[in-house]
């Protein structure tokens, strides 16, 4: 490893010393007058000139410039933000997948909203419908998790008819929770009510709408099995019983 050295500040110190020394030593031995004081100067210069020319240089050593920087440390990664959710809901595993991923956080979240309103909320009616968009939301994200190719199919249900239908149950509770009964309270616990009745509606239709393709593969398959029972005369007529 190269090294590298400077200069001691005492190789320039040492022959001013000398200096200093010498003129000292000419103020004592020349008279003390103008030209005695001359003569100490020429006696320090000279002292120092010569001390110069003789005097050691002394180096030190210093760190060497060629030695490689320590690396720094790397910078701490922000732990991912886990999705606020109740510890007692089993998260899925997630696919690698950003956008199934990030829909599986959501149902997370909303599941947890889910059964924290369900306990807050006291009504039985409304607790009923809490419980069945719990089922139909974990049965969309199964599906989903099954058909990748189709999540965008359900885009709009966790965009906006979700976290709205969320966002309603949230008021229904902030206003149970007052215990008072009055017009505009019971009138809008009323429609939260029966527009609960009216998403739930919509969302197991969202459900059943996933199922399409499904369906009409089944039904194509169905013909098909049909066709070829009857053409090998094993299919029964459904009036006479016999053979076709």
């Amino acid at each position: 490893m190269a090294k590298t050295f400077k200069k001691s500040p005492w190789s320039n110190a040492g022959p001013i010393y000398v200096a200093a020394a010498a003129f000292v030593g000419g103020v004592v031995l020349f008279p003390a007058s103008v030209s005695g004081l001359f003569l100490a100067g020429i006696t320090s210069l000279c002292g120092w000139g010569i001390s110069k020319m003789f005097w050691p240089k002394q180096l030190v050593e210093l760190e060497d410039q060629e030695k490689k920087k320590e690396p720094e440390p790397e910078p701490v990664k922000e732990e991912e933000k886990k999705p606020d959710v109740d510890p007692d809901i089993k998260r899925r595993p997630r696919t690698g997948d950003k956008a199934i991923d990030k829909l599986l956080d959501e149902e997370e979240r909303a599941i947890s909203e889910m059964r924290r309103l369900d306990k807050a909320i006291e009504d039985e009616k409304v607790s009923s419908q809490i419980v069945h968009l719990e089922e139909v939301t974990t049965k969309i994200v199964d599906f989903i998790v099954e058909n990748p190719g189709k999540k965008s199919q359900v885009r709009k249900f966790f965009n906006y008819y979700l976290p709205t239908t969320l966002k309603l149950l949230n008021a229904y509770d902030r206003m149970d929770e007052t215990g008072i009964s009055g017009m505009n309270i019971d009138g809008t616990k009323g429609k939260v009510e029966e527009m609960m009745d009216t998403s739930l509606a919509a969302f197991d239709k969202q459900l059943d709408a996933l199922y399409a393709d499904d369906a009409l593969d089944i039904s194509a398959e169905i013909k098909v099995m049909e066709g070829m029972l009857k053409q090998e005369g094993l299919k029964d007529d459904p009036i006479t019983g016999l053979k076709l």
